[in-house]
């Protein structure tokens, strides 16, 4: 009988989180859900259990270390290892000139998007350098403005390129420890978060247009598609974006 597979979704009660989480459970892994608000992680596990696997939810705020450290005790004390860990939570900020954003808004944006991803990583790596057999996969949610910024953006977009780099270094330094780590990089998925974009966003002509969405869903699959990968196979980076969203040619 196959080993259990053990995957950790932060951000998991919404949006790519969601979608993802149950994708992974369709592809038979117990999932850990992570986020702040427990409504939406129980709906999402409902969904997940379902396909007859277990569930653990932990509320966390990624922004908090103890928060995040509390996560991943709590995986290890309940399933012992962790095969997948999907780096999703995020935020975004307003849209606004670069000398009108408060310092301190751009700090609460790096520290969600790209600090307690590192420390997410960490704690991840740790586990997964030492457990038995070893090794195991990282997936960050990048987007596609890490290659390509939207106007009013420097936030995000600063989180998003960091994002990268996090992605490149620990896919180098888990070569050694079968850890492999990918970057998952989504272009106007209709979350929450980007259902705007539908009414008309800024574009870097500055005019304001609308522009298509594509099914969350498809972003679930894509994430559990490489959860699914051998370890001697990584998906370094993949970019999903709704087919005609103005990204090839933006500018």
């Amino acid at each position: 009988m196959a080993a259990e597979k053990i995957a950790l979704v932060t951000g998991a009660g919404t949006g790519i989180g969601r979608a993802a989480t149950i994708h992974l459970a369709k592809g038979g892994f117990n999932v850990v859900l992570a986020g702040r608000r427990k409504e939406p992680l129980e709906e999402a596990a409902g969904e997940a259990k379902k396909h007859g696997v277990k569930t653990l939810i932990v509320q966390t705020d990624v922004t908090k270390v103890d928060d995040i450290k509390a996560l991943f005790k709590k995986t290890m004390d309940t399933f012992g290892r962790l095969d997948f860990l999907f780096n999703n939570a995020g935020m975004g900020a307003p849209a606004v000139y670069i000398d009108e954003l408060p310092i301190e808004k751009y700090k609460e944006v790096v520290d969600t998007n790209l600090t307690s991803m590192f420390i997410c990583t960490q704690e991840a790596f740790r586990i997964m350098r030492n457990q038995k057999p070893m090794g195991g996969r990282i997936v960050n949610n990048g987007s596609i403005s890490a290659y390509a910024p939207r106007p009013r953006s420097i936030a995000y977009t600063s989180t998003k390129h960091g994002v990268s780099g996090l992605t490149k270094t620990t896919a180098l330094d888990g070569r050694e420890f079968n850890i492999a780590c990918g970057q998952i990089d989504v272009g106007n998925a209709n979350t929450p978060l980007a259902a705007r974009m539908a009414q008309g966003v800024l574009q870097a002509d500055l005019s304001t247009k609308p522009e298509p969405l594509m099914d969350v869903d498809h972003v679930g699959q894509a994430v559990a598609f490489m959860a699914s990968l051998p370890l001697e196979t990584n998906i370094l980076f993949m970019n999903i974006k709704a087919t005609k969203m103005p990204f090839e040619g933006r500018g």
